[in-house]
């Protein structure tokens, strides 16, 4: 549908980021033209990605409006929810986040026409009335699994959340297509928190306004999860991923992808064209999830102790003075013919997609979960909060391409005398062993990951089913705009 113009309005998270521009990618090489609105720190961080795309003669732009943070006492440039460094911003944050209506209104007015369609984060609620008042189509896309989105949803039309006296209490998820225990702490929303409620009432809302929902994710792994949520809502509603298996960027852009790396991607690429095939592992918890120092050293002796060659994005190591003191001792010196240590930012997908990657210690937020599944990886699950124990559940339970390392609830539920460390040095290095070993079990395993990679591949291809529900979802807005 040639000429039709989407805005795409993130969440200023780089997980929420990431996708919306790989969804921009996508549109823009069905012949839309596309932009990306975000903040100029956000826009600084994708500007290589974005590029790459015009490089290719994609028609994507970003647009910066301005975030209206220093108005709720959060510091200058800080645009990124992984630049909170201190809790009492955190509500701040979203407070501000909320306030981006103004600035987008502004831009939407400088306009010469009006959009087709604004595609917004489902953490953005606030885009619903900027669309109302200029007539603009609008759709929502979440970036968790669907497994997390029904499993909410199943809990609050139940009330489950409020039944419950304790946040270990363990319930049975109701209505839902598998046998799923859970409890509070590892089954929460986003917006479940003390001083969050409104916030949830207005991410609801506009779900329940939204002229239709997109996910990011296919059926080959979720379709019984897509047709429950569907249904439930009773919303228009496209499985159009997985977005990061689309293909077309370029070395830099995918090295680049999310954000710059702290360190040059051809470095990485060299190290493990020495190592055999699917012997690393890689090791990264995201943008947002930091272990406590005494469980990253356990973290690192458990590695240490597994005698397996591993990749490991450490960002502690540049802001937790524990941290850095063990590493002084001489971890790295001691693995240094098998270990990578990069301090900060890894280029995540040239990583695993390099044929030496045999598997993934990830916190499971659903970007990593894809891509481990685009690129065949088995993972190793370690989640940290929200909707990433609900990942694990689908990666371990559902599709059988993962190994529990031990972690049983977010570390703020620990006693106080576990001091954050709940996975043992032991326990990682038996972990590593099971996710790593040749045997049957990993040799099945590391096939259905193959074969949930081939199925990622076909299913973003013409003739596939989230290639069709692209090309449905884009038909969808041309009828729309037809309507105005």
């Amino acid at each position: 549908m040639a000429g039709l113009h989407f805005l795409l309005v993130p969440l200023v998270a780089q997980g929420h980021i990431i996708p919306m521009v790989d969804l921009a990618r996508l549109l823009a090489g069905r012949g839309a033209r596309v932009t990306v609105v975000t903040t100029p720190v956000n826009a600084a961080r994708n500007r290589a990605v974005v590029e790459s795309a015009r490089r290719a003669g994609l028609d994507v732009e970003v647009a910066e409006i301005a975030f209206p943070g220093p108005g709720h006492g959060l510091p200058e440039g800080l645009e990124n929810m992984d630049l909170l460094t201190r809790r009492e911003h955190f509500l701040p944050f979203f407070q501000a986040a909320w306030k981006m209506d103004a600035p987008l209104e502004e831009y939407v007015r400088s306009l010469p026409r009006r959009p087709d369609c604004l595609i917004a984060d489902s953490c953005n609620p606030w885009t619903a009335e900027v669309c109302a008042r200029h007539g603009i189509p609008r759709l929502v896309l979440h970036c968790p699994s669907t497994y997390f989105l029904l499993a909410m949803h199943s809990l609050s039309k139940h009330g489950v959340h409020d039944r419950v006296a304790d946040e270990l209490e363990t319930f049975e998820v109701p209505d839902f297509p598998v046998p799923a225990l859970a409890n509070r702490a590892t089954f929460r929303g986003f917006f479940q928190w003390p001083g969050a409620e409104g916030f949830q009432r207005d991410v609801a809302e506009a779900e329940a306004t939204a002229d239709g929902l997109l996910l990011n994710t296919f059926r080959d792994i979720e379709g019984v999860f897509v047709d429950r949520y569907a249904a439930a809502l009773g919303r228009k509603t496209w499985a159009i991923g997985p977005m990061c298996a689309s293909g077309g960027l370029d070395a830099d852009a995918r090295a680049s992808r999310g954000n710059r790396p702290d360190v040059d991607a051809g470095l990485f690429v060299s190290w493990l064209d020495a190592r055999p095939p699917s012997s690393v592992l890689y090791i990264s918890f995201g943008s947002l999830a930091h272990l406590p120092a005494k469980q990253v050293i356990e973290l690192g002796r458990g590695l240490e102790a597994s005698e397996r060659p591993f990749v490991w994005a450490i960002k502690e190591a540049n802001s937790n003075t524990d941290v850095q003191a063990w590493l002084a001792e001489g971890f790295e010196e001691r693995v240094r013919d098998r270990g990578l240590l990069v301090r900060g930012w890894a280029p995540q997908v040239t990583i695993l997609s390099h044929p030496a990657v045999g598997g993934f210690l990830t916190h499971c937020g659903w970007n990593a979960a894809l891509e481990a599944i685009a690129y065949g990886v088995p993972v190793l699950t370690w989640p940290s909060f929200s909707d990433q124990f609900s990942s694990e559940r689908l990666l371990v339970d559902v599709l059988n391409i993962g190994v529990r390392s031990g972690v049983k609830v977010p570390a703020m539920f620990l006693p106080k005398e576990a001091e954050g460390v709940q996975v043992s040095s032991a326990d990682v290095e038996k972990a590593v062993g099971e996710l790593m070993d040749e045997g049957p079990k990993g040799t099945a395993r590391r096939g259905r990951a193959k074969d949930l990679a081939a199925k990622a591949k076909v299913t973003m291809m013409e003739g596939g089913s989230s290639y069709a529900d692209l090309t449905d979802m884009i038909h969808h807005v041309a009828v729309l705009g037809s309507r105005q």
